[in-house]
């Protein structure tokens, strides 16, 4: 007999019972606010062409790599699920998901599942073996439907504003789609420059061809190179960019000379450059970033300590983003400052950080964003996208930074219908964190009603000037 799929509604709020009072208080107030996703990796094609998903493990499971890393760390092939367009039975790639559901007990895809399963597709029994043609005859059958077409879903979820995230390679044509069609639904982009600022990102010299090209521009020509990052982030902008976004190995900058940042991009720009070249010059961008973004207004985002591609196997069939990411530890105090130096008290500049690397919060963060007015601190991120990840930020950070440099919630993730889920989360754990800090007197409690809203809402919109 199948198990009952329940979603308590005080699930994830402090167990004690005072606590967990002004917590379904302080939750009931923001559970409905609209959703700011200003940072994420879903694909405008799904809004600007509002085609029909094609089935369950096209859209919930092949994306996700939370969920097939771990099915892969069992021994399940990732062709076996479809991966990347392996061929595979869909049907028989949710089949693996079902039956090996219990690997994902007290994790935060469970949560993030559940509600999904629950609450979009109104599924009242839990996921397992013997459900597993229930779920997926339900949930491909839904989506056949108008109700979940991509538009339709992102004004169910209330989704506000959401940002997608493109190279300057991309021209963007999806968003023109979204913006010609005359739907009300706000999809931005977001300009991120990996793979023409880091030399040993692939086909890096490739890369610079097909800007020069893009642009006019010369981009084997230092000066070139710079005036092409201006245009195509002018570009993005009249897109609706708000921010850059920047996932750098470490968070090292550099402040060289304009005459030894040419002699540097001269040495890197055929390839093959030498690590610590590579290091140099992603260092050395970083800066000029900034500058840029004191002259265009856009906010960045540094999202650094990812040992990205760590299985060289997986790398070489699947390319990447197939769940092998892992942190590095990730020094800021030092990395951060010759930035720092240079544009570290300008008003108009804005750097938002985010970590891997969870010693740095009390040791180097918070302080740094306690002090200097350009650092705001991003939520915990990827693997501390969690309940326990969370309140550790909370608790790491907020008596040094408090809550108002930090910039809310943002999902970062692919996995669109996980976005609502996401939230609801981020919120019920804020709440419980707040009404902890109202129950031993330490925050007053409407004190505690405007941080909720804040954490769930303003701060996002503020900080990525939405």
């Amino acid at each position: 007999m199948a198990k009952p799929l329940l979603l308590d509604e005080d699930r994830l709020f402090p167990a004690e019972p005072r606590v967990r009072d002004v917590a379904r208080a302080l939750y009931h107030t923001v559970k409905d606010l609209p959703i700011i996703s200003p940072h994420g990796h879903t694909d405008p094609s799904w809004f600007a062409l509002n085609e029909n998903f094609g089935n369950a493990a096209e859209l919930l499971l092949q994306p996700d790599h939370y969920l097939f890393r771990m099915l892969y760390s069992q021994g399940i092939a990732l062709e076996a699920l479809g991966v990347k367009g392996a061929e595979a039975d869909p049907r028989e790639a949710w089949r693996s998901l079902a039956q090996n559901y219990h690997l994902f007990r007290g994790t935060p895809s469970r949560i993030w599942c559940d509600w999904v399963f629950h609450e979009v597709f109104g599924l009242d029994v839990r996921l397992e073996a013997e459900t597993s043609d229930l779920y997926y005859d339900t949930i491909t059958d839904a989506l056949t439907t108008d109700a979940c077409r991509p538009r339709a879903l992102f004004e169910r979820f209330s989704i506000e504003v959401i940002a997608t995230t493109e190279n300057p390679l991309d021209t963007l044509d999806h968003h023109k789609t979204i913006r010609d069609s005359g739907w009300g639904g706000r999809v931005i982009t977001a300009y991120r420059p990996d793979p023409v600022v880091d030399p040993e990102f692939e086909g890096f010299t490739d890369n610079l061809s097909a800007l020069s090209k893009l642009t006019g521009e010369d981009c084997l020509d230092w000066q070139g190179y710079l005036a092409a990052h201006r245009q195509r982030r002018a570009f993005f902008k009249a897109m609706g960019a708000t921010s850059t976004d920047h996932g750098h190995p470490s968070a090292q900058t550099a402040d060289l000379s304009g005459e030894e940042a040419e002699r540097l991009f001269n040495r890197v720009k055929r390839g093959g450059a030498l690590p610590e070249d590579a290091e140099l010059f992603r260092a050395q961008m970083l800066t000029e970033m900034a500058r840029i973004s004191l002259e265009d207004g856009l906010v960045m985002q540094l999202h650094p300590g990812s040992f990205r591609n760590h299985n060289a196997a997986l790398f070489s069939r699947f390319g990447r983003d197939v769940g092998a990411d892992i942190p590095l530890e990730t020094d800021y105090v030092h990395a951060l400052k010759p930035l720092l130096d240079r544009f570290g008290n300008e008003a108009g500049f804005s750097l938002i950080l985010f970590t891997l690397d969870e010693t740095a919060y009390a040791r180097e963060l918070a302080p740094l964003a306690g002090h200097y007015p350009c650092l705001k601190l991003g939520p915990a991120w990827w693997f501390h996208d969690s309940p326990e990840g969370m309140r550790r930020f909370r608790r790491m950070t907020t008596e040094t930074a408090g809550f108002y440099n930090t910039v809310g919630f943002n999902d970062d993730t692919r996995a669109f219908l996980s976005i609502p889920a996401r939230h609801d989360l981020a919120r019920r754990v804020d709440c419980g964190f707040l009404a902890e800090l109202v129950v031993e007197h330490r925050l007053e409690e409407d004190e505690a009603f405007d941080l909720a809203q804040d954490l769930a809402y303003n701060l996002a919109k503020r900080a990525y000037r939405l």
